[in-house]
């Protein structure tokens, strides 16, 4: 009981810490959207969105090892084997650092020979910044995906708040280049595409140095520990991560691309901004649940069930709490838009908003225990789902658009019934394993 006490203490210390970050986190990103519109217009800030999310398709290269890395790291710590847990961390950065590397030289190579004008049906006018700005984000991509590592060191401690902090210093680093590029520039795709990405990089970099000098020091990555015999633990939970990520991708990312080839960069922007406005409510609630993850490994590990049943108990209270909230939030969209990002600057119609709280609703119940699961390894049956989720939301998105003239809202439908995972198997392979103490498929 004692180790399940601690575990509580400290996640609710990283609650507290993860609350008060987020909040300034989502403070800075109702600033920066309406300040970047301002800058670039919407029209070209959607050109931004598409062409960001066509890249981050590229994140599938990390083959999900990151997240492998978490649950080794986790177990490792938990069994006080620090040397494994420091040659999981330095084989997950070699590895990630030859890939990312590879993959970037083959696109330097590609870049010039791409029509992205033609790829995303864009005014010839934007060909040059487009191709300039998607080598810019490449770049950016392919750094961030080895250098973030650290953020999966930290939350694998059952620290997410500390993991947190990385990305509001990147944010605000941010925020201050673009309220410099407003005052001082006019509105350019390749200028916005440099202040999104380099300032974050700062922020990853600075987080590397000082952590693996101070408190992780003991898990330094280091040549000498690269074992490439262990990355066979790392890739065997990493290959089931990587197939459950590219669902993801195709459900986020796809979105951006199938609405500005079927209605337009301003879609997009309508689009992503009743995304991101509902977003907060995941936000808040993953505030919550980043500590059960981790922590989830090592109660399951020592048998304490009875803290993850309590655990469970009060995350489904608290999807009550954030239903509710969301349904404050849904009736005063409009005004909040229009008070956020000025009025009539985004036509945002009720139904896209009643379709964006809805698809969140539906996630916040699923993901905790998509959550405990991906804590115990236990990723069979989400892995079987995730290879038919993708072909289902593009199969629904392709016919709600095409054949029933669905509008944009098309994309959260979609969506929810593709996350069949979330709110139907997650669930009921909770219940077996913790309720029915089944073994067999239940924990493969």
């Amino acid at each position: 009981m004692g180790g399940g006490h601690e575990r509580s203490v400290k996640a609710k210390k990283n609650i507290a810490g993860s609350l008060i970050i987020k909040v300034v986190s989502i403070a800075i990103s109702l600033i920066v959207v309406p300040l970047t519109l301002n800058y670039v217009n919407p029209s070209r800030y959607g050109v931004w969105l598409t062409l960001s999310s066509i890249v981050a398709w590229f994140s599938f290269f990390d083959i999900g090892i990151t997240h492998g890395l978490r649950n080794k790291f986790a177990e490792a710590k938990a069994n006080g084997d620090d040397e494994s847990a420091q040659i999981y961390v330095s084989t997950t950065y070699g590895i990630l650092a030859i890939v990312f590397t590879a993959v970037w030289l083959v696109f330097i190579l590609i870049n010039p020979f791409l029509d992205w004008s033609s790829l995303l049906k864009l005014a010839p006018e934007y060909a040059t910044d487009v191709s300039k700005l998607a080598l810019i984000v490449f770049t950016y991509f392919c750094l961030q995906f080895v250098l973030q590592t650290i953020t999966t060191v930290i939350t694998a401690d059952q620290e997410p708040a500390r993991a947190s902090l990385i990305n509001v210093i990147g944010q605000v680093i941010t925020l201050i280049v673009i309220v410099i590029l407003v005052q001082t520039t006019e509105g350019s795709l390749v200028n916005l595409g440099l202040a999104l990405c380099v300032s974050p990089l700062i922020a990853l970099v600075g987080a590397n140095i000082f952590f693996f000098r101070g408190k992780y020091k003991a898990y330094r990555p280091k040549l000498s520990k690269i074992k490439f015999s262990h990355a066979k633990g790392l890739f065997n939970l990493g290959v089931i991560f990587f197939v459950i990520q590219i669902a993801g991708l195709v459900q986020y990312e796809s979105a951006n691309i199938i609405i500005s080839r079927s209605f337009g960069p301003s879609d997009v922007t309508s689009y992503n901004i009743v995304y991101k406005y509902f977003n907060i409510l995941s936000m808040g609630f993953m505030i919550f649940l980043t500590p059960f993850w981790s922590a989830s490994t090592e109660a399951y590990l020592k048998k304490e069930i009875d803290w993850i049943k309590n655990s469970v108990k009060k995350y489904n209270y608290l999807n009550l709490a954030f239903f509710a909230a969301g349904i404050v939030m849904l009736f005063g969209s409009e005004t909040i838009y229009n008070l956020w990002l000025g009025k009539d600057v985004v036509d945002i119609d009720f139904v896209l908003s009643f379709w964006g709280f809805a698809f969140f609703m539906v996630s916040l119940y699923g993901s905790k225990y998509v959550s405990f699961l991906n804590g115990i390894s236990a990723l069979r049956m989400q892995f079987w789902a995730s290879i038919f989720s993708p072909i289902l939301y593009l199969i629904l998105a392709y016919l709600l658009i095409d054949y029933f003239n669905i509008g944009v809202h098309a994309m959260f439908i979609a969506a929810i019934i593709a996350n069949f995972n979330g709110f139907i198997l997650a669930p009921l392979q909770y219940h077996m394993i913790i309720n029915k103490k089944k073994k067999g498929i239940w924990v493969r």
